[in-house]
């Protein structure tokens, strides 16, 4: 977790400026802040890094991208492609907006494959909500002529992939709008936050109004705003952006230890058979936040977590069996398990989700195991991993090869 390492005197002295003025609202009360605006400065350091026209700052990953995909006018309805590995905000940022979720088969790079979205579409498709995943991109290139060929609304859901970039275009600014998250688990993090990016001033300027009760925020009385549209309560409070603020602007550093920290490990690791890693689409936009290991097969995988558990190693995650990240645990989806009705149970999914086959998704996920690049390792503690994983794959694939 890059960024909570790093807390410190920075963090401190944003949050302090808070504090003086006692204003923790992101909106007015001009005459009592001194200046001090830290969600629009939190809004500037994440443009600064990513070239994003517009940035808007909110509660959370999970209102960044349901805001996007309202803001790009997906809503009850539309069938939306979307990827079978994700934390699962993604999908219910889809089913709350209205929208019927159509999976479609992830690739070595962890994201949606191009040809999984061609396949998946049908008629009634109106977008696709896209998933950068664990700190690298999906391969942009051909995905996008996919959505051209098809005139499709592209989202992207970049709250893993914050400061990763595909051929110098960052993830998040190929569609009509992305979103980031500055959780606690974050390469920076804002206690909880998210953030929207695009390119579009019209996008912007609904996302803004959307995520504040429909407030223009236009004139000095929050009271008598006007309400050009219908929203919901997705703000950020003072605090939590200026941790935010602190924390980006420390990612360029913290990408460049990740960088160098994932790869000696690869170059350390690769001189052990059986060890495979995903496939990055750019490497040169990597934000290196996990190394993600492909081993030879799902079985193998497993006799690798368990050797990894039995030696105590710790950091990594096997998202195959993970209950919010792969679909295999989402049962609570698969069977419509809801407080209140959504429009899915009305309308009819698109898919039967019990018994969909992914089995590309299936075959990949099942090999991945995923470890967390800390900025702060020595080449001691890099050294000891390195030697710990590469002995626990030697035991599970022994058995094979006996």
């Amino acid at each position: 977790m890059p960024g909570t390492e790093l807390f410190g005197a920075e963090e401190r002295k944003e949050v302090n400026d808070v504090l003086e003025t006692g204003i923790l609202f992101r909106y007015n009360q001009e005459a009592l802040r001194i200046n001090h605006w830290k969600a629009k400065d939190f809004e500037a350091e994440v443009r600064k890094i990513t070239g994003a026209k517009f940035a808007h700052a909110m509660s959370s990953g999970s209102t960044a991208i349901a805001t996007a995909l309202a803001a790009s006018g997906i809503g009850v309805g539309d069938e939306v492609i979307v990827p079978p590995f994700t934390f699962i905000a993604t999908i219910e940022a889809v089913l709350f907006v209205g929208a019927l979720p159509v999976f479609a088969e992830v690739d070595e790079t962890l994201c949606l494959s191009a040809d999984g979205i061609k396949k998946a579409i049908t008629p009634k498709t109106k977008g696709v909500c896209l998933v950068h995943m664990c700190g690298g991109m999906a391969d942009m290139d051909a995905i996008m002529k996919v959505i051209n060929d098809n005139k499709l609304i592209l989202v992207e859901d970049a709250g893993q992939a914050f400061s990763s970039s595909y051929k110098g275009t960052y993830t998040g600014l190929f569609g009509t709008a992305g979103s980031y998250s500055f959780d606690f688990f974050k390469i920076a993090t804002a206690g909880e936050g998210g953030v929207l990016v695009t390119n579009s001033e019209e996008i912007y300027k609904k996302a803004d109004v959307y995520s504040d009760h429909g407030h223009n925020h236009v004139g000095e009385k929050r009271g008598m705003e006007q309400h050009p549209y219908l929203g919901f309560n997705y703000r950020i409070g003072e605090l939590n952006a200026a941790v935010g603020v602190a924390q980006t602007r420390k990612v360029p550093g913290i990408k460049e230890k990740n960088r160098k920290h994932k790869q000696f490990l690869i170059d350390t690791l690769s001189k052990t058979p059986g060890i495979g890693f995903a496939r990055l689409a750019d490497p040169e936009g990597d934000s290196a936040t996990f190394l993600n290991i492909l081993m030879p097969d799902p079985e193998t995988a497993k006799r690798t977590v368990a050797e990894f558990n039995a030696a105590g190693v710790g950091g990594f995650d096997y998202w195959f069996t993970n209950m919010y990240h792969f679909i295999n645990q989402w049962d609570h989806i698969k069977e419509m398990r809801t407080v209140s009705k959504l429009a899915v149970q009305v309308l009819g999914a698109p898919q039967d989700y019990k018994t969909m086959q992914l089995p590309v998704s299936q075959n990949v996920i099942g090999r991945l195991i995923s470890f967390g690049i800390r900025c702060t390792w020595t080449e001691q503690d890099m050294i000891n991993l390195a030697a710990k994983i590469s002995e626990c794959v030697i035991k599970a694939i022994k058995p094979v090869n006996a």
